[in-house]
């Protein structure tokens, strides 16, 4: 496909935006910048070329998206996965856990893990408390940007609880006073506690009554 130039108005960059938010919802993408890429491709637009929509256009869209062509499933993906989400806070208790990411704005689908944020002197103690309990995890290593504007990186274990993936960032203890910055727009990244998901379910109840 040849290459396009930007139509003015944004035309471009909202097609991008459109394109992206497709992807993350069919393919299960949740690389902003790889779901741009990918986009991108598609129009035969330059990576170097200026315009691409911001991570927060693109959530726009994935909202639009899922309004428009997932009505029928995404709810319901949605509420199992914050169900899941409860039941992971309640094996996590002890490490205060919090809720991010797409299963708390709402934006998750069947592709989507429970992303947690766990607040711990020593990470050893979650491993050892995913060993004692004979659950199976993959270590992983997650990067934030700080409020500071410096990355950081935080130990993480992946796990499955039925056929939902649970991803556990550790934070230490006093990481609980200041939320990483958002990926979508650099504010503090929303956290949830098991209170205020278990007042979301309740909300999704009321509605489905």
């Amino acid at each position: 496909m040849g290459k396009q130039r930007w139509g003015r108005g944004g035309d471009m960059r909202r097609m991008l935006a459109n394109e992206a938010a497709r992807v993350i919802a069919e393919d299960g993408i949740r690389d902003y910048r790889l779901a741009k890429r990918k986009a991108a491709l598609r129009f035969g637009v330059s990576e170097r070329d200026a315009g691409f929509p911001s991570n927060q256009e693109i959530e726009d869209a994935l909202t639009e998206y899922q309004r428009l062509f997932q009505a029928d499933t995404q709810p319901q993906a949605l509420r199992e996965l914050r169900r899941a989400a409860r039941q992971a806070m309640l094996l996590f208790a002890e490490f205060e856990p919090r809720l991010v990411g797409p299963v708390l704005s709402g934006n998750a689908n069947r592709h989507s893990a429970v992303q947690l944020h766990l607040f711990a002197d020593a990470s050893e103690r979650v491993v050892m408390y995913l060993l004692d309990r004979d659950i199976p995890f993959e270590a992983q290593e997650k990067r934030f940007r700080l409020t500071n504007g410096q990355y950081q990186e935080f130990p993480a274990y992946r796990f499955v609880a039925g056929d939902v993936a649970i991803e556990a960032v550790v934070f230490p203890g006093t990481g609980i006073r200041q939320s990483p910055a958002s990926p979508l727009d650099g504010k503090p990244m929303r956290r949830a506690s098991l209170t205020e998901v278990e007042a979301l379910l309740s909300e999704g109840q009321a509605d489905q009554s």
